[in-house]
């Protein structure tokens, strides 16, 4: 179904580049590290290889599957990683103010 001649493949490509984006910001809450970022990503779009093998009882082996998938896992690697590293790289608050009156 995936294929850029039809309106119903453009619209599953699209279907597949939004996940990614949101997946994305799932990384941002549930991992929170950023050098964790691509394992999970990794993992997650090996899973999901693996469900379409059993479920269509074959190695996907069109082109462009392989492409959406690897555009899919590189936008939700990236991105994550950007989302995580903001927030790793915030700055920690300090309070000068001294605990006690004295």
């Amino acid at each position: 179904i995936l294929g850029f001649s039809t309106s119903p493949g453009r619209l599953s490509m699209m279907a597949f580049i939004l996940n990614a984006l949101t997946c994305a910001l799932g990384l941002l809450y549930f991992i929170r590290r950023g050098k964790q970022c691509l394992d999970f990503t990794v993992t997650v779009h090996f899973f999901h290889l693996l469900g379409c093998w059993i479920y269509n009882s074959r190695f996907p082996s069109t082109l462009t599957w392989w492409l959406v998938h690897i555009v899919c896992t590189a936008l939700m690697a990236a991105i994550g990683e950007y989302l995580c590293m903001r927030i790793e790289l915030r700055e920690i608050p300090l309070n000068s103010a001294p605990k006690s009156n004295v």
